[in-house]
């Protein structure tokens, strides 16, 4: 590829599915493309071209989501697509939603609300008998926020999303950093307000979001999601509300098994990283 322009070759082979072209070639093409609206244009003609089976889905997905979506960006992103030069009136509007979805905003609002929640309780109410209510939530918070950030039935761009060329890890990390930027500062002022160590709650919160990660690489984020949380329910919450008495997985003994599972689920991320591409890992 030139320093300017993809060639024609590879352009060419894009169109076709990308099987004749190396790893690398596809990877600079997909990054190329996103700030070049020449080679958009040329893309498309030789999908148009080569490909008119893809020309068709693309129209019938659009047909499907359009209606669904903001007309305005509805417009903005096919003109993109087209390779026409857009001007956006809010630039900082097009960057945040590279981040976020629309869907996940009422999932983040509710976040902050029920951590407040659990402020409220801790230091009003003495919480549940001896047992933190902030710590009972921070680990499934954010598992929530990125299931929710992944769901079919919430994204109505899903399809869209899940066919983009960066739809792999680097958009999963994103969406999942997003969420941790909104649940982990309100939960670092309620625990500093209510006297909770700060790692007795964060290191289960970053654990827990690292195995939904990890485990999504196989069933999908969202039934990952689901899962841990109906494990959490069943080992840490409903025992706790049933005995009164302080779960030993949210003991200060068990840090070191939490920073375990974290480092653990981490590994499996980067070391599967390719499974993120999958539309199976969007379920």
């Amino acid at each position: 590829m030139s320093v300017e322009h993809a060639s024609v070759r590879i352009i060419d082979g894009y169109a076709r599915g990308g099987a004749d072209l190396a790893a690398d070639e596809v990877w600079a093409l997909e990054s190329h493309l996103e700030t070049c609206p020449t080679c958009r244009v040329r893309l498309s003609d030789a999908v148009a071209t080569g490909a008119p089976d893809v020309v068709s889905l693309v129209d019938t997905v659009w047909s499907e989501v359009a209606p669904r979506l903001d007309p305005a960006a509805t417009m903005r992103a096919r003109r993109k697509a087209a390779g026409v030069s857009v001007r956006l009136p809010a630039r900082s509007r097009s960057a945040l939603w590279r981040w976020l979805t629309p869907a996940m905003a009422p999932w983040l609002a509710m976040a902050v609300a029920v951590t407040l929640t659990a402020y409220v309780l801790d230091t009003f109410d003495d919480g549940i008998d001896d047992v933190s209510v902030l710590l009972l939530l921070a680990p499934v918070l954010p598992v929530l926020g990125v299931a929710a950030s992944w769901s079919r039935g919430l994204d109505p761009a899903y399809e869209l999303t899940a066919a983009a060329p960066r739809a792999g890890l680097e958009l999963v990390l994103r969406r999942t950093a997003s969420v941790l930027a909104v649940v982990v500062p309100a939960q670092l002022l309620v625990g500093g307000a209510t006297g909770v160590s700060v790692a007795q709650w964060l290191l289960p919160c970053l654990a827990f979001t690292s195995a939904t990660l990890a485990l999504g690489g196989v069933v999908g984020v969202t039934r990952a999601a689901a899962a841990l949380v109906v494990v959490w329910s069943a080992a840490v919450l409903a025992p706790t509300l049933a005995t009164g008495r302080t779960a030993a997985a949210l003991d200060a003994d068990a840090l070191p098994g939490w920073a375990l599972l974290l480092t653990l689920g981490t590994g499996v991320v980067v070391a599967r990283r390719g499974a993120y591409a999958v539309l199976g890992a969007h379920r």
